[in-house]
């Protein structure tokens, strides 16, 4: 069993085929990565905010295993729109900020050191402007599973527990998981501008969401400027308005977890389930951490959200909520914004270095690497061509 869990792991395929034309400018090896450091980086300003946020529902804090909720199905539209798609983004570009990205892509590069698959991100260098983007066809959005774990799950074609199928379950469960653990009601906090991506059509059926536009200072003439995500709202202890964000930590097969079964472990050991989950999904939670804290979330609100039965990828149950504050949280999974902060300007730094022009980041499938490789400018713009529009870019799930 043992080898045979072993072998398939040496040869994982990159998330982007490499084209013999493309020149590596930069390699970097995780082990330098983490010696880096860029302490005192002050707090972001916001710029604009847009969006509306729903109520958390106090409720499903009372969910255990004995009172457990089903996962229901709840059809809302997640728009996942790339940097230069982002009309906000391409209007602030005019006039300030040098280097610009989501949260998304900043909190993959934070933590690409905890990175085990591959993953890749697009930067054009326009001038003496830096652009971060996720490729049009890529599986960017995808959360993977148990990527960290000493028994990764294996590729076995069409298998449910592959690792497709189980990141496409994963992101499944959070869309769902994230909407449903809110107060059905019209009462919203507003932020100052519209959701920049809806159209008419969708009015109603967009999830949950607030858009921040922050900017912040890294020194040396950097001005970084990303859109960061909100999900929710909810009342602190006394009165104020505190920003949130959802999460679900997924069980798929209590054998492959360690065997930590979490039907019996949750209620009474929470901390052996969770410090569980930090083994097996460290880049996950890492990213959604970061994510928390550039978005200046008060609380990150996690779901334990296990399958109805092993076999069936269809059905499932929340078992159990938790909350943490995301800068504590960080200093508890021994993540550092500082080095966070220097592998970013690091990136920035190598970049800002190089001629006008696309470059791809790519994290090599099968090892603690991420390469830098000068790409020609027309690369991935097959069907980008029709015009400016973002319309295209809304996934709907």
């Amino acid at each position: 069993m043992d080898q045979r869990n072993q072998m398939p792991i040496k040869n994982r395929d990159s998330s982007v085929q490499i084209r013999p034309d493309w020149q590596v400018v930069e390699e970097m090896d995780f082990p330098r990565l983490g010696k880096l450091s860029l302490p005192g980086v002050a707090e972001a300003k916001d710029i604009k905010t847009c969006g509306a946020l729903e109520y958390y529902d106090k409720a499903y804090d009372r969910i255990s295993t004995k009172n457990e909720k089903r996962l229901q199905r709840i059809n809302r539209i997640f728009h996942r729109v790339t940097t230069t798609d982002d009309p906000i983004i391409r209007q602030l570009s005019k006039t300030e900020g040098n280097v610009f990205a989501t949260d998304a892509i900043l909190a993959t590069l934070m933590c690409c050191s905890r990175s085990v698959y591959s993953w890749d991100i697009v930067a054009q260098r326009v001038g003496n402007k830096l652009f971060f983007d996720k490729r049009d066809d890529s599986e960017f959005d995808l959360l993977t599973v148990s990527e960290t774990s000493n028994e990764p799950p294996q590729d076995e074609g069409g298998s449910i527990n592959s690792p497709r199928s189980l990141a496409l379950e994963a992101t499944f469960i959070n869309h769902n998981f994230s909407q449903q653990v809110l107060k059905a009601s019209d009462d919203k906090h507003m932020f100052d501008d519209v959701n920049p991506f809806i159209q008419e059509d969708e009015e109603g059926e967009v999830a949950s969401v607030g858009y921040k536009y922050r900017k912040w200072d890294l020194d040396n003439g950097i001005e970084l400027i990303a859109r960061c995500e909100l999900d929710a709202v909810t009342q602190g202890p006394n009165g104020e308005m505190q920003y949130m964000n959802i999460k679900a930590l997924n069980e798929w097969d209590p054998r492959f977890s360690g065997g930590v079964d979490w039907r019996q472990k949750l209620d009474t050991q929470r901390g052996a389930v969770l410090a569980n989950e930090l083994k097996n999904n460290s880049c996950k939670l890492s990213k959604w951490t970061v994510q928390a804290i550039l978005a200046g979330a008060d609380q990150i609100k996690f779901g334990y959200v296990s399958r109805f039965h092993v076999r069936d990828t269809s059905k499932h149950v929340i078992l159990g909520t938790q909350q943490f504050k995301p800068q504590e949280f960080a200093s508890q999974i021994n993540l550092s914004m500082d080095n966070a902060w220097g592998i970013l300007r690091c990136l920035i730094d190598n970049l800002m270095k190089l001629k006008e022009g696309k470059y791809l980041i790519v994290k090599d499938p099968n090892k603690p690497i991420i390469r830098l490789y000068d790409i020609p400018d027309t690369t991935f713009e097959s069907d980008e061509d029709n015009d400016d529009s973002d319309d295209d870019t809304v996934t709907d799930h």
